[in-house]
């Protein structure tokens, strides 16, 4: 994305409730908490599911990320993520 370029001019690239796939280490900027600044949060290959999407400055999305198996949720960017599958709930609309 340019710095001029607004990712909320189009829609989200994910739906709520599709799997998905981290493609980036995650780690705490702080903004976690109960967690070490730094201490890891989503490790590259995890996969979770889209629960909502909010936005980030006005200019991107943030993908909330539910990790089953850790119990919590990770906001994500676009480019952290990959999709798995869609949740078939959405074809339907």
């Amino acid at each position: 994305m340019q710095l001029d370029e607004l990712e909320l001019h189009l829609p989200p690239v994910f739906d709520i409730g599709d799997k998905v796939r981290i493609r980036k280490l995650i780690k705490n900027d702080g903004t976690f908490p109960g967690k070490q600044v730094g201490e890891v949060l989503a490790n590259i290959g995890d996969v979770g599911y889209i629960v909502s999407i909010g936005t980030y400055l006005q200019t991107a999305y943030i993908y909330a990320v539910h990790f089953l198996d850790k119990g919590y949720v990770v906001g994500c960017r676009k480019r952290e993520l990959e999709a798995v599958e869609t949740n078939p709930e959405n074809d339907e609309q």
